[in-house]
């Protein structure tokens, strides 16, 4: 069953914001849903998606202008659920309504576009996905909604392609970007969107949903409090086998001698190219797509750098006394041993290492040079050696 505006959890300041709009404001034609992924802003989308499209409800002006006559008792305003518009949407077959996201590069009408590997959003998806069919007519007359997916890959011709349309998009045209991070948008692109900002949701209901989806209760409340509240990326990762890696690097680097381990770089390399390789073949599976196994390899880092991090400031947690709830709750031993073994400076200088690290690894520096260092600044918190 389709999730309506009223079931959106945990996101009231957004969904407040666009029932104002809906309400008489004026209703922007481009907004970002900004904040982390598998909070809702997906779900809202589709959510505002229906509720735009729907001939169940609006006044004849169009579905984003209600008149008070219009407005339901208590004042929220919805999709109806019920008319063919909504059921449409349901079906996930509504002609009006397109979610636009990189993997469409294979449906392109261009050769070139489909065989190209999957790595940004770029300019050839736009066009024929986005653009082109914004200046079409609407099929059911009730206008067009457009929802694009990791709107931050967007290239840069890709924007600019985009600038007009944003600006002054055709009458009844709504163009939704979901948005990690806002800032690796061009600031001529921020600048035509109205925000809709997106925060992270309560970890025992994204521990609960998890415990839903068959995740043990000690797995889901790491993930929980690992993602601060993403219920998206907490099953992403979860399915991903990333929890048995997460045991083992921990486990691994908390027994550490201070001179490190000269196996544990190449083993975290293997285990980075097997996360990778899962990834390219899971996106091929699902949407018959070229991912990059570059960008997919970038991603594993990512992830791995990150689960590094969340021990060490458990352990400096646990060395300063702080009062925070610890995200490794599941390994307490070993965030007790890091505690022990090193003071509060150099914990902190192991986290600022870990992030240029990262840095380093998205510059394509040798990926085995940079672990070993990785496992030597964990063991011992040596600084920077690459």
């Amino acid at each position: 069953m389709a999730v309506e505006l009223r079931d959106i959890v945990g996101q009231e300041h957004a969904v407040a914001q666009l029932q104002r709009a809906l309400a008489g404001e004026r209703m922007p034609h481009a907004m970002l849903f900004a904040g982390p992924a598998g909070v809702g802003r997906r779900t809202t989308a589709l959510a505002l998606a229906r509720t735009l499209l729907c001939s169940g409800r609006g006044a004849e002006e169009g579905p984003a202008l209600f008149g008070e006559e219009e407005l339901p008792k208590d004042g929220f305003i919805q999709a109806c659920g019920a008319c063919d518009d909504c059921r449409m949407m349901e079906a996930g077959a509504h002609p009006d309504f397109q979610f636009v996201y990189k993997e469409l590069a294979r449906f392109h009408e261009d050769a070139s576009v489909r065989s190209r590997v999957m790595q940004d959003l770029g300019i050839g998806v736009i066009r024929q996905f986005l653009i082109d069919p914004a200046n079409r007519a609407a099929n059911r007359g009730r206008g067009k909604v457009f929802v694009v997916r990791e709107a931050e890959l967007m290239s840069t011709a890709a924007q600019n392609a985009l600038l007009k349309t944003l600006e002054e998009p055709p009458p009844r045209v709504t163009i939704l970007l979901l948005c990690e991070k806002p800032d690796e948008l061009l600031p001529t692109t921020l600048s035509r969107c109205a925000m809709v900002r997106f925060g992270y949701l309560p970890r025992e209901f994204v521990a609960g949903k998890l415990a839903e989806a068959g995740i043990e209760r000690a797995e889901a409340d790491f993930w929980a409090a690992f993602t601060q509240g993403s219920v998206g990326r907490s099953l992403r990762l979860a399915r991903e086998g990333m929890y048995e890696v997460k045991r083992d690097l921990l486990d691994r680097i908390a027994g550490l001698p201070a001179a490190g381990d000269a196996d544990l770089g190449e083993h975290v390399v293997k285990t980075m190219d097997k996360l990778a390789t899962a990834a390219v073949a899971a996106a091929k599976k699902a949407d018959g797509a070229n991912l990059s196994k570059n960008l997919a390899s970038r991603q594993a880092v990512g992830a791995i750098l990150e689960l590094l991090a969340s021990a060490f400031r458990d352990a400096m947690s646990v060395r300063t006394g702080a009062d925070m709830p610890p995200i490794n709750a599941d390994q307490a031993p070993a965030v007790e041993a890091l505690a022990e073994r090193f003071r509060p400076e150099q914990i902190a200088g192991v986290l600022e290492a870990l992030s240029e690290y990262e840095r380093l690894l998205w510059r394509n520096v040798n990926p085995k040079t940079v672990w070993d260092n990785v496992v030597i600044t964990c063991a011992s918190a040596a600084p920077l050696r690459t």
